[in-house]
């Protein structure tokens, strides 16, 4: 049996790096302070296109099985080659597929990934054909000693129901990832998994929304809304054990109710940004499995995610133990 199995969405993601985009800066829109825009119509030439293996739980689940803590993948895929093709990639990295699900007549998820090779963040166009279809079996995770909830689409409002259900019965904790989309379309019940969560791993805009949607009551600090430690023990009065915002360059914050630490990032050259969170997740989640402290899961996190911005996908930056441990001393921790 694993130690952790992680539920979400599996997807062969493509990626298309670019020059040609426009960023912008747009402070006043607080849930998307940074944007990239093309001409519209206009064809532009891609010259290394890219494809891996992704999605929140395989890469979290990769993290983990790198780090030294056994890990498996309760996921939905299409009854076509790549699912065969991410079957063999998991089993090559240790990740144990057991409790994979194909989902008959449909196509496995899929990504498109826009990178825009000057910063190294991107725009992710994805298509959940498996994922709407998945309807979790609550006795399939009965038996496991944590449980990742990551990127959840389709039915999530009743498949969450049922993971926390059967964690609840079961007395398994659970680390809880929402989808962005989730937290739009129904903040009250990622508000109700968050008093039940061991961890809380969100990033700032994620951090943002759902604090400014669960209190329409007008009770919400607008002067402080865009402050990491305000938004950091708000989500911690939610209920949740630990929380855990990140933020990109600027590094990542955790609270567990008796201090908020932040934790500055490792300035690397960024290829691609997507999977950096889930590296940071499995680079913290790890740390915590193995007892160590609020600041020092921080920078396992941060020594994690700096890695995995240096490659394209969730998995090829991941760090083993000893990596980690030679480079967190390089990080800045600080109580604010």
């Amino acid at each position: 049996m694993s130690k952790v199995l992680c539920i979400g969405s599996v997807t062969k993601d493509i990626f298309f790096p670019t020059r040609q985009g426009i960023v912008s800066d747009t402070p006043e829109d607080l849930l998307s302070q940074r944007k990239i825009s093309f001409e519209l119509g206009a064809k532009y030439h891609i010259e290394n296109m890219c494809e891996t293996l992704g999605g929140c739980p395989v890469n979290v689940a990769c993290g983990l099985v790198k780090l030294g803590i056994s890990a498996s993948c309760y996921a939905p895929v299409g009854s076509d080659s790549t699912a065969e093709w991410a079957q063999k990639v998991l089993m090559y990295m240790g990740v144990d597929v057991g409790l994979f699900k194909i989902i008959p007549n449909v196509l496995s998820d899929l990504s498109a990934i826009v990178v825009d090779e000057k910063t190294g963040d991107r725009v992710i166009f994805s298509s959940h054909t498996a994922s709407e279809k998945f309807d979790i079996d609550k006795n399939y995770i009965k038996d496991a000693e944590w449980i990742f909830i990551g990127d959840l689409s389709g039915k999530w409002e009743s498949n969450l129901e049922t993971i926390v259900a059967a964690a609840e019965e079961k007395k398994i904790p659970f680390a809880f990832n929402p989808r962005g989309k989730s937290i739009g379309e129904n903040v009250q019940k990622i508000v109700w998994a968050i008093s039940l969560c061991k961890i809380l791993f969100v990033n700032k805009d994620e951090a943002i929304e759902i604090v400014s949607l669960a209190k329409k009551d007008n009770s919400i600090n607008e002067e402080l809304i865009n402050d990491e430690k305000y938004l950091a023990e708000e989500l911690k009065d939610m209920g949740a054990g630990v929380v855990v915002i990140t933020d990109g360059i600027r590094g990542a914050w955790g609270c567990d109710g008796e201090k908020v630490l932040h934790a500055g990032a490792l300035v690397r050259k960024a290829v691609d940004s997507t999977g950096a969170g889930d590296a940071f997740a499995s680079g913290f989640f790890a740390s915590f499995l193995k007892g160590n402290d609020l600041g020092t899961c921080l920078k396992w996190g941060i020594a994690n995610s700096s890695s995995s911005v240096t490659e394209y996908g969730g998995q090829r930056g991941l760090l083993a133990q000893g990596d980690i441990e030679n480079v967190m001393q390089d990080i800045e921790l600080k109580e604010i």
